[in-house]
C-alpha cells in the first residue's frame, strides 16, 4: 500500500483523486488544501466544484481510503507520492507579465515537501507548467541538507471540466514524464502502475519530462486555435450570409481535420487556454522566437475579438444603444457541466453590457455564487436570478452564453410574451432553433449566420 497525497484540491486534484481512490482500493489517498471551506464542502454532500459524475465517485471511496484534509505538513510527511496541483495563474507583474506562469505557489509548495518530509518522495506535477519547470523543481528538492531524494515526475491533465470524471475513467492517454535514469524509470513505473489499474497499457504514454510537459501546453494550444480558427471564419460568414454550421459541417468531414472544437460561439474560456497560450508565447520569446509568438497570440487576440464583436452586434441591432434596458444573461459558467466561471467570456460580456449601462441580469443553474466572486465590485449592479423565466421577464433581450441543455428546453413562447416588444435572442452558442424562434416572434441573432429580423427591409 502507498500513501498517496494531492496538494491542491480544486478542479484537478480533487476529481483525480477521487478517480485514483476509486479504482486503487489498495492506496490510501489524500486530497489537502489550504482552504479550509473548500476541504469542508469536499467532506459534506454539496461539493466545492459541480462535475457530472463526481459526487457519485467521491461517495463511493470518501471515508474508505480517500480522504480531504487542511493538515497538509502531516499528509507530507506520511506521504510516498505527491501529486502537486496548484494554482499557477499568468503572471500580473514583473518579467513576463501578461504571459508568462506565475509559480510562487509551485516554488512555495517545492519547499513545504522539503521542509516537512523524513523519507525519500515522488512528486508529480500535475499543475500545468512551463517547459523545464521540473528542473527546477528538481533543484529546489534535492538541494536539501536530509540526506533525502526526490523523484520528479510530470503526469499533465488532459481533463476538460465537464467531462472530468469520463475522462479520467476512459482517458484518450495518460502521458507520464520521468528522467531516462533508472532512479527515474522507477518512478515512471510506479504512477504507470497506478493508472494500469483501470487504463488500458496502450493508453498510458512515457516520455522524458520535457516532451511531457510541452506536451500539454501544445495540446491546449492546438485546440484553441481551432476555436479561434472557426469564430474568424464565423465573423466572415455574416458578412458573406454563408452559414458557420454548415461551414463547418464541410470543413469537419475531412479526416485529416475532424469536427471536434468547430463550433463557432463567443469564445474560449476557462482555467487553461489562454493561459497556457500565453505561456507559449512568453517561451517563443524568451528562444527569440518572435514569429512564432506572434502566431500563437494572434488565437487569444480573436478570442478577445469574439466576445467585443459579439457586444457590438447587440447594442447595433437593438437601435444601437442597450442603456437601461434589461437583458438577460443565459449562462454563467465558460461552458456547460461545469460550475466555473474563471476567464468565462458570459463574464466578459457581462462587463462590456454594464460598461454600456444595460440592466444585467444573469441566470445559470451551478455558476452564480462563482459568477459573483468573478465579477467583483461590478456584481452590485447585476441581478442573480437562479429562474431562467424571471430572469427574462420584463426583459428587452435574451443573450445564450453558455451552451447548458436547461437552455434548449425552454418554453420561448411564454418567455417572448413576457418580454419587452420587439424581443430580441441572441445566441452566442448557436445551440437553439431560430427558425421557431422567429417563428415565434423573435429577432434572432447567431453567430456565423445570417440574422433573422421582422424589421422591414432586413
Amino acid at each position: 500500500m502507498s500513501n498517496i497525497l494531492c496538494i491542491g484540491a480544486g478542479h484537478v486534484g480533487g476529481p483525480t483523486m477521487a478517480v485514483i481512490a476509486k479504482h486503487c482500493p489498495q492506496h490510501r489517498v489524500v486530497a489537502v488544501d489550504i482552504n479550509a471551506e473548500k476541504i469542508a464542502a469536499w467532506q459534506s454532500d454539496r461539493l466545492p466544484i459541480y462535475e457530472p459524475g463526481l459526487k457519485d465517485t467521491v461517495l463511493s471511496a470518501r471515508g474508505r481510503n480517500l480522504f480531504f484534509s487542511t493538515e497538509i505538513e502531516r499528509h507530507i510527511a506520511e506521504a510516498d507520492i505527491i501529486f502537486v496541483s496548484v494554482n499557477t495563474p499568468t503572471k500580473t507583474f514583473g518579467r513576463g507579465a501578461g504571459k508568462a506562469a506565475d509559480l510562487q505557489y509551485w516554488e512555495k509548495t517545492a519547499r513545504q515537501i522539503v521542509e516537512n518530509s523524513t523519507s525519500p518522495k515522488i512528486v508529480v506535477e500535475k499543475s500545468t507548467l512551463p517547459v523545464r519547470t521540473s528542473e527546477a523543481m528538481e533543484r529546489i528538492l534535492n538541494s536539501n541538507d536530509k540526506g533525502l531524494f526526490f523523484d520528479v515526475i510530470s503526469n499533465p491533465e488532459f481533463l476538460a471540466e465537464g467531462t472530468a470524471i469520463r475522462d479520467m475513467e476512459d482517458p484518450d492517454r495518460v502521458l507520464i514524464g520521468g528522467r531516462e535514469t533508472d532512479s527515474g524509470q522507477v518512478a515512471v513505473q510506479a504512477i504507470v502502475d497506478i493508472y494500469a489499474q483501470w487504463v488500458p497499457r496502450d493508453r498510458i504514454i512515457t516520455t522524458n519530462l520535457w516532451s511531457s510537459e510541452l506536451s500539454k501546453l501544445a495540446a491546449n494550444a492546438f485546440l484553441a486555435q481551432r476555436i479561434s480558427s472557426i469564430n474568424a471564419i464565423a465573423s466572415l460568414c455574416e458578412k458573406t450570409e454563408a452559414d458557420v454550421s454548415e461551414v463547418a459541417h464541410a470543413i469537419g468531414t475531412d479526416d485529416r481535420i475532424g469536427p471536434n472544437f468547430l463550433r463557432a460561439s463567443i469564445g474560449f474560456g476557462g482555467s487553461c487556454f489562454k493561459k497556457d497560450i500565453l505561456n507559449l508565447v512568453y517561451l517563443s520569446e524568451y528562444y527569440g522566437l518572435n514569429e512564432v509568438a506572434a502566431y500563437w497570440e494572434q488565437v487569444v487576440k480573436m478570442n478577445e475579438y469574439q466576445k467585443t464583436n459579439f457586444v457590438a452586434k447587440m447594442v447595433d441591432a437593438m437601435f444601437n444603444t442597450v442603456t437601461g434596458k434589461r437583458i438577460a444573461l443565459f449562462g454563467a459558467a465558460f461552458k456547460a457541466n461545469t460550475s466555473d466561471a474563471r476567464n468565462s467570456p458570459a463574464i466578459d460580456i457581462c462587463q462590456a453590457l454594464l460598461e454600456e449601462r444595460a440592466q444585467i441580469v444573469i441566470t445559470d443553474p451551478h455558476a452564480l455564487d462563482n459568477a459573483r466572486e468573478a465579477l467583483g465590485e461590478a456584481a452590485e449592479k447585476v441581478v442573480f436570478e437562479p429562474d431562467p423565466y424571471a430572469a427574462a421577464q420584463g426583459a428587452h433581450a435574451i443573450a445564450i452564453l453558455t451552451e447548458w441543455r436547461q437552455f434548449v428546453e425552454l418554453d420561448y413562447g411564454a418567455i417572448h410574451e413576457a418580454m419587452i416588444q420587439p424581443a430580441f435572442i441572441f445566441d452566442g452558442r448557436n445551440i437553439l432553433d431560430h427558425r421557431a424562434l422567429h417563428d415565434l416572434g423573435y429577432n434572432v441573432y447567431a453567430i456565423g449566420k445570417p440574422p433573422r429580423t421582422h424589421f422591414p427591409g432586413a
